[in-house]
């Protein structure tokens, strides 16, 4: 089913994140830029089942790497 989803995604509209980025406590000029901001989602699956998703923009790149139905560790913004 990943492969469905493997693949570069472009980042259209992203409705209301301001109000969002402004209710979890980002300041001004950080929500400039991410207001601005539209990033990449790289999905990718290796030989071994690990799948990565890269969020890839001029302002800031981030991967998770994890294999389907097993337990992992994230750290989101917050």
């Amino acid at each position: 089913m990943v492969d469905k989803f493997v693949g570069t995604w472009k980042m259209v509209t992203s409705d209301n994140f301001d109000d969002y980025m402004r209710a979890i406590g980002v300041g001004f000029a950080t929500r400039q830029v991410g207001n601005r901001t539209k990033p990449n989602l790289i999905v990718t699956m290796d030989e071994q089942g690990t799948v990565s998703m890269k969020s890839q923009s001029t302002f800031k790149t981030t991967e998770i790497k994890f294999k389907l139905n097993e337990p992992f560790e994230e750290t989101t913004a917050g």
